[in-house]
């Protein structure tokens, strides 16, 4: 509220420590090659997955408990039935890295 009220400038490492923002590179890191590094960590991820939590974490901000668990419990199912689903538990249960092709 301070922030919004009074206009103070905040620091990148002040706005990480109070939540404002997830992540910063680190002081002398190069952004540009950080933010690389994050774009290439959620590439190798499942597509669809990484899609219908975005809508449910979007959703969840305004919709009342309750009613977010049918669409939570509506979207792990049909998931579940995934290619990618089937590959991540068959990599886990193998010992290897998933290689997910959005399906």
């Amino acid at each position: 509220m301070g922030c919004a009220m009074l206009g103070d400038k905040v620091s990148a490492k002040d706005a990480k420590e109070w939540g404002m923002i997830w992540d910063v590179a680190s002081e002398g890191e190069d952004c540009v090659a950080a933010a690389m590094k994050l774009a290439e960590r959620l590439a190798v991820l499942p597509t669809k997955a990484l899609v219908e939590t975005r809508h449910l974490l979007r959703a969840a901000a305004s919709t009342e408990f309750d009613d977010q668990l049918n669409p939570e419990r509506d979207t792990q199912s049909k998931l579940g039935a995934t290619h990618d689903y089937i590959e991540g538990v068959t990599a886990f249960l193998q010992k290897r890295p998933a290689q997910f092709k959005g399906e």
